[in-house]
């Protein structure tokens, strides 16, 4: 019963009329009425391509300076976002305007597009997406496509239908001397801003085809046509229908019949000649991209005798197959490559002619902090992990990856975690929009160098993995994981590389000690109404200072000249020097009095500096109240017991923490402060 129960439900879900809309059959001259109407159906594998991408929309935004348009289709809509890619908007604009001036017309069509950048930086990713749109978007009203079939008898005389083997358009069974008439007349009937243009030849079969029927019609090609149906073309890899997939293997299997086809020896004997093209596969991976678009894995590591098919492929659009003469294809055509092959390439010179007729498209790694989280926070969340991540966990290995391939600074005074930071939007003083911009100069090949994503996400799997009895991961569990695992990474053969990357995680462990002292102290100092007292204290008294008035004592009544200690106090904790106070202050009014007159209220959450501040100088007038040294003490007071588990319910609720790693970080703070380290979090790295 539940057996049909199911058959049921899924003969229901059946949607029959798609599936007779994408398996549409009809005749040539019933295509030329399609065409009429939507002459778009015509459209060449770059210019699909292109309107493919700019489907899923656009947005735009200026990052230092510079306009740049975010694809939404990279964010990968399709798969709900598995493969997005995330923080590659520059390369990806530059990779999107060359698609565009290939559709155009330009010359960029006539080019293969090289994707060049060290392993794991989402290059691969870059050209599945790419691949997974076109199919998706071939099935879409917008994105239909036709070819033709041949309905005619075989040898023994019995009807037979023979798919035209490289998918072409119908178009092309136009005579040569008539398609210029034709396209102008669609043109000029058509209400669309897209021009039809024909061009190519037929391949070698329906050529052969096309001549046999002629000269048994005695040229009538009207009579040729009854023999024609044209079908809707969706796009598949799988089926290996417009897209291809070459992947190179050891030079020894290496034949260049894998591009563009093999004699079929069975039928020779059937045919007669290994020059008859009924007796040849064009399943070569050039001839089943045809119309779409053909992706070359590690493109450089192809024989010369590949990269020669590659060439023609490119500049002519044309491939020579076995015993024929050349055939004219339409399809994008782009190979990913690392650094080592593309350096090796660079000094072959009888490799030029390939690199003349190759775009290269850099796609770096990410060097903005977010972008990097963004990452790994798509595999390890609350959704596809069971055991907790403790906070910062997955931020500290991500910060760790990007310093990885971050160049040091020229500046003496900035540090590269500093760099990082401005990187990542953050406000340093005496640091603006144009010494972020000179950083960026400075270093152009930043991001082609570092750890690769796929490393910490491997470590991040054997922290969550090989820790069987932990129910919760922190960052210095997976912290040891990038370490240990260091000594024996495949890609690092430098010892001095070794070396930095070593240092560069005990920067990771200072920082994350800061930020958790810093969260220990927000937690301590969380009383937002006794903040809010404390910010209005700080404002009566500086709109005093700046006004050169007096204020009264709330508690004695009196009029006393603004409370100068109390100020300090406060701006001392975010390191305002005694110089620079005065102008901090009337920043300060001058942001009140701006919110004012836009009829808004100044609240202490505005201005993130002074939000701190008052939270640092909050916890040193409560520390001494709560005692958290006495945590890395057995025996703790009821009082003082209390206390802390106010404070850890208040990181459990507000800042994601869970019991245990809400207990590991107050115990780790705790030995901070035995230590005597107890400075509040206004260091520079």
């Amino acid at each position: 019963m539940a057996g049909n129960d199911l058959f049921n439900l899924i003969a229901k879900k059946q949607d029959t009329d798609n599936y007779r809309q994408l398996h549409w059959e009809g005749s040539f001259e019933e295509y030329l009425e399609l065409v009429v109407k939507d002459p778009r159906v015509t459209r060449n594998a770059y210019q699909r391509l292109f309107d493919m991408v700019m489907s899923y929309g656009t947005e735009e935004y200026t990052q230092h300076r510079e306009k740049i348009t975010r694809y939404k289709f990279f964010t990968d809509p399709i798969s709900n976002g598995r493969d997005g890619v995330f923080g590659l908007d520059k390369p990806l604009m530059r990779l999107v305007n060359i698609i565009k001036a290939a559709a155009m017309g330009y010359g960029a069509e006539r080019r293969v597009l090289l994707l060049h950048g060290p392993v794991g930086s989402a290059k691969s990713t870059i050209a599945r997406l790419l691949k997974k749109g076109l199919e998706v978007y071939s099935r879409s009203e917008q994105g239909r496509l036709y070819t033709f079939s041949w309905n005619m008898p075989d040898l023994h005389g019995e009807d037979a239908v023979q798919p035209c083997p490289m998918h072409e358009d119908p178009l092309r069974l136009v005579p040569s001397q008539l398609r210029s008439s034709v396209a102008d007349e669609i043109n000029q009937r058509t209400k669309s801003d897209f021009k039809v243009g024909i061009d190519g030849d037929l391949c070698p079969f329906c050529r052969y085809t096309f001549r046999s029927m002629m000269d048994k019609y005695s040229g009538d090609w009207t009579q040729v046509m009854k023999h024609i149906r044209v079908r809707r073309m969706v796009l598949s890899e799988k089926d290996r229908i417009g897209i291809g997939t070459f992947q190179p293997k050891d030079e020894k299997n290496q034949d260049s019949t894998e591009l563009t086809g093999d004699i079929n020896y069975r039928k020779i004997a059937e045919y007669g000649s290994d020059s008859d093209p009924r007796a040849f596969n064009f399943d070569g991976e050039f001839n089943v991209a045809n119309r779409g678009i053909i992706e070359f894995i590690e493109v450089l590591k192809l024989d010369v005798a590949f990269l020669y098919d590659l060439l023609g492929a490119s500049q002519e659009h044309k491939i020579k197959p076995k015993k024929f003469a050349q055939t004219d294809i339409d399809e994008v055509i782009i190979g990913h490559t690392n650094e080592p092959e593309y350096r090796k390439l660079q000094s072959n010179e009888l490799m030029e002619a390939f690199r003349d007729r190759t775009v290269k498209i850099d796609i770096p790694y990410n060097v903005r902090l977010t972008d990097e989280i963004n990452i790994y926070s798509r595999d390890f969340n609350k959704e596809k992990v069971k055991k907790h991540i403790a906070p910062h966990t997955i931020e500290m290995a991500a910060m760790w990856a990007v310093l990885t391939r971050l160049e040091a600074p020229k500046k003496s005074d900035l540090s590269t975690l500093q760099k990082l930071k401005l990187y990542n939007g953050k406000t340093l003083p005496g640091y603006t929009e144009d010494h972020i911009i000179e950083l960026k100069t400075e270093a152009p090949r930043e991001g082609m160098n570092g750890i690769s994503p796929r490393y910490i996400q491997d470590k991040l799997s054997n922290a969550l993995v090989a820790l069987q009895d932990v129910n919760c991961v922190n960052p210095f569990m997976v912290m040891n994981e990038l370490e240990s695992g260091l000594q024996h990474h495949s890609l690092i053969s430098n010892e001095d590389h070794r070396k930095q990357y070593k240092e560069l995680l005990a920067t990771i462990k200072e920082e994350y000690e800061e930020i958790v002292k810093n969260e220990v102290q927000r937690a301590i100092s969380a009383d937002e109404e006794a903040i809010a007292k404390l910010c209005q204290n700080y404002i009566d008294n500086i709109k005093a200072y700046t006004q050169k008035e007096k204020v009264r004592n709330k508690y004695t009544g009196q009029i006393e000249p603004p409370d100068e200690r109390l100020m300090r106090s406060i701006e001392e904790k975010i390191e305002i020097p005694e110089s620079r106070k005065d102008d901090f202050r009337r920043e300060i009014m001058n942001y009140i009095g701006a919110l004012a007159i836009d009829g808004r209220q100044f609240d202490f959450r505005m201005n993130e500096r002074l939000h701190r501040a008052l939270e640092l100088k909050l916890f040193e007038d409560q520390k001494d109240s709560i005692k958290l040294s006495t945590l890395v003490s057995s025996v703790v007071d009821r009082e003082t017991q209390e206390k802390i588990d106010i404070v850890k319910s208040r990181l459990i609720r507000n800042m994601g923490y869970c019991e245990t790693c809400a207990s590991d970080v107050l115990n780790f703070v705790a030995s901070i402060f035995a230590r005597g380290d107890t400075k509040g979090g206004g260091r520079h790295k």
